[in-house]
Order: structure tokens, then C-alpha cells, then sequence
């Protein structure tokens, strides 16, 4: 058993497809096998089953699958620091949504990159809160910027602020000049529906069924900017967390923010895999973020 045999099992279990992961490797299907058959012949079982579309890890390769991928990421990010501590400067790795960094970093990132300006930062795009929790997972990611939800094996969660929900309504529709909604006032709004899949929309529609309000909806976004945009061209009602800088409530422009504070707000934030184990500069830009975040929403107050 080899640190390359578990590297590329961990990567079959995720992928559920040993050519998918011969492609990414640029080697041969048969040699990502030749990895699988040595793991089993240690272990003495199977860990793979096959099936039409792919394959699925057996019980005992889930367990192997949990055990080897935390300590793959664990080595990995020991490595970084070594290499870090030998050579200097570093890289701070994070993934999230496709307009965080405009709505939640943006302020951070440019005096992180005025204090260490020998530090690297990469961003990764993902279009939800699951799909960080994969990639802060699977690959060498320092920190992942997320809908706090419900507890995920392996990963430390740690929210930073909470957003309440506004109304995104054109100026000239008749919920434009309340001062406030109750959930009840959404009963009629032809709602532009938050994003698939996304942890926003899960807890949007736990709150609605909470409050016994149904609303109609012909109109989905793949982010919160353009479910903003729609409700400002008179195409539906926007249920969106208010973010960090926005004026709420309303604005001077062709678009009003009415809050709705009945609805439980929306918690976001940082998820590593041990905080413990995040290199200095990680440490550093992940407080910074928090920082700015809280000054600008104590600004809005």
C-alpha cells in the first residue's frame, strides 16, 4: 500500500469512474486499477463495486475512503507548511461562490495584499456550499467560504456573520414603500427563486414552510446578483440575504431592499478541515475577511 494507491482511490470513490480518473491522471485505465487491486489484496476485500454507470466504494472502502482522504489532506497541508517554512511567502487557496469575493472580500483582499505582498492568493469557483465542502475535501484548499448548515464529517465550520432577508422590489411595485414585511406579505409575490441546490434556497424554503407561505414562481437565478437585476427590470419579487455595504432599508435607484426580519437570517462564514492546522497566512486573511465583514455591516446599522 502506497501514498499513491490511496491518492487515487480516494479520487475513484469521488469521481465513481476509474477512467474519469485516468483521464485526469493522463495514464492508462488499467494502471488506476493496478492501484485498486493492491489496496484490496492488503486489505483482503473488495472496495469497489462495480456497476453500468461507474463505481461505488463497497462499506469497507468507505471507511477506507473517510480515513485515507483526511490523511492525505492532513499531509498535504503539512508539506505546504514545511515548504513554506523553508522557502517563505506562501499561498492562501480558497473556494466559494462565484460573487463572494466582490460582496465579502473585496475590502480584505486588498489590504491582506498591502500587509503580505509575498503571499499568493488563488480563488476556486463553486456554485454552492456542497460543492466547496467536496473541493475544500478533495483538494489542497486552505479555506472555503460557505452557508453555514448542518454539521459535514471532516470539516470545521465557523460563521462570521449573520444576514437578515430583504424584499428586492422595483421602486414602482406597492411593496416598494412599507418599512418592513412579515413573511405573510410574500403570500402573493411572483418570487425569483434563489439557486438550485444551494444551501440559501434550503433555508429560504424551511422558513417559508415554517411561516405556512407558499409562493409562486416561474423564474430561477444561479446567484443572488441576478436575482437582484430581475426584480430591478419588474420581472418578480427577490427574497435575498441583504449582504455587507447594501443600504437597507431601500436605495435611491429603480430598485427597493425591504427587510423582512420574521425570517430567520442567514448564517455564512469559513470552513476549513482543521483550523489548527491552517498556515499562518491562511489564519491571517481568514480573520481579515471577518473583520472587514463586520465593520461593514455595523456601518449599515
Amino acid at each position: 500500500m502506497t501514498l499513491d494507491d490511496l491518492r487515487v482511490f480516494v479520487a475513484v470513490c469521488r469521481a465513481g469512474s476509474l477512467s474519469a480518473v485516468a483521464r485526469d491522471l493522463g495514464c492508462t485505465q488499467s494502471a488506476v486499477s493496478q492501484h485498486v487491486r493492491r489496496l484490496e489484496k492488503q486489505t483482503g476485500t473488495g472496495l469497489l463495486e462495480r456497476h453500468a454507470r461507474g463505481v461505488v466504494p463497497t462499506e469497507a472502502g468507505r471507511i477506507l475512503q473517510a480515513a485515507a482522504a483526511d490523511g492525505i489532506a492532513g499531509l498535504d497541508g503539512a508539506l505546504r507548511r514545511v515548504d513554506e517554512l523553508v522557502h517563505g511567502g506562501g499561498t492562501v487557496r480558497v473556494t466559494t461562490g462565484a460573487t463572494t469575493v466582490r460582496h465579502f472580500m473585496s475590502e480584505a483582499v486588498v489590504t491582506f495584499r498591502r500587509n503580505h505582498p509575498e503571499v499568493s492568493l488563488e480563488f476556486q469557483t463553486e456554485n454552492s456550499s456542497r460543492n466547496c465542502f467536496d473541493a475544500l475535501a478533495a483538494d489542497d484548499l486552505d479555506l472555503a467560504w460557505i452557508t453555514i448548515g448542518s454539521p459535514v464529517r471532516g470539516i470545521e465550520q465557523r460563521p462570521v456573520m449573520r444576514l437578515p432577508w430583504v424584499l428586492a422590489v422595483g421602486a414602482d411595485d406597492p411593496l416598494a414603500a412599507r418599512a418592513r414585511l412579515d413573511p405573510a406579505d410574500l403570500a402573493g409575490i411572483r418570487h425569483i427563486r434563489l439557486p438550485e441546490n444551494s444551501a440559501s434556497r434550503a433555508h429560504l424554503d424551511a422558513a417559508f414552510a415554517e411561516a405556512g407561505i407558499r409562493v409562486s414562481s416561474d423564474t430561477s437565478v444561479a446567484d443572488w446578483d441576478t436575482a437582484l437585476l430581475l426584480a430591478e427590470l419588474g420581472l418578480g419579487h427577490a427574497v435575498v440575504p441583504a449582504l455587507p455595504g447594501w443600504q437597507v432599508p431601500g436605495s435611491d435607484g429603480p430598485l427597493r431592499l425591504v427587510p423582512i426580519p420574521a425570517l430567520p437570517p442567514l448564517a455564512v462564514g469559513w470552513a476549513v478541515r482543521r483550523w489548527a492546522a491552517l498556515a499562518p497566512p491562511a489564519l491571517v486573511f481568514a480573520d481579515e475577511v471577518a473583520r472587514s465583514c463586520r465593520a461593514r455591516a455595523a456601518g449599515q446599522q
